[in-house]
């Protein structure tokens, strides 16, 4: 059978071993050290929430960007519920995280973001919960002095996002419920940030 089908628990089992090793095995410069704190350049507060509520996108830029005349870029993405994939309407969508793990994996990547490009600052916001076609999903939101730098910081985390953050999807269809695994496109486009990930 799938491992889109395996229940709940295991596929949580199987996502902290998988982390846990990533980690052990430096897979990612920064995994498996020193967990930091939200603060990192002059920038303050959340870096990342996992939330049910939905978010602004306008007002979360404003607060990355606030008060800094350094900034020159803002690339941001937003994900949003559609209403078909995979050949099947998909009536809602609803997601599952690992608290604690999922917020410090995510922290991680944003500490290696700033390792890779010249950012100064980043947010990202994943939401949980049943959720319905249309409605937002995620944020990614990434500031610089210059344009470039902050698009490769922007793709650099949603291509992370979209293959090794803790998170379930399970889809409702006329053909019944699914989990939604990651794809091996997905893999293909993390492994050009030269992290390789097996999720096919």
């Amino acid at each position: 059978m799938s491992s889109a089908f395996l229940d709940l628990p295991c596929r949580r089992a199987q996502a902290a071993s998988s982390n846990e090793d990533w980690g052990r095995r430096g897979g990612v410069q920064g995994i498996g050290r020193v967990y930091r704190s939200a603060t990192i350049r002059g920038m303050t507060g959340a870096r990342v929430s996992i939330q049910t509520e939905d978010f602004d996108l306008q007002k979360e830029i404003a607060a990355l960007r606030a008060g800094n005349p350094r900034v020159g870029a803002v690339c941001s993405f937003i994900g949003t519920v559609r209403d078909r994939n995979d050949g099947s309407d998909v009536a809602s969508m609803e997601l599952e995280h690992y608290p604690g793990m999922t917020e410090k994996a995510i922290e991680f990547m944003i500490d290696e973001a700033h390792r890779r490009f010249d950012i100064l600052g980043a947010r990202v916001i994943h939401r949980v919960g049943l959720l319905q076609p249309l409605d937002q999903i995620m944020m990614v939101a990434v500031i610089s002095a210059h344009r470039g730098e902050s698009f490769q910081a922007c793709e650099f985390l949603m291509d992370y996002l979209k293959t090794q953050a803790p998170f379930w999807k399970k889809e409702q269809t006329p053909e019944g419920a699914r989990w939604v695994d990651a794809r091996v496109a997905d893999d293909a486009a993390l492994s050009r940030w030269g992290i390789t990930a097996n999720n096919a």
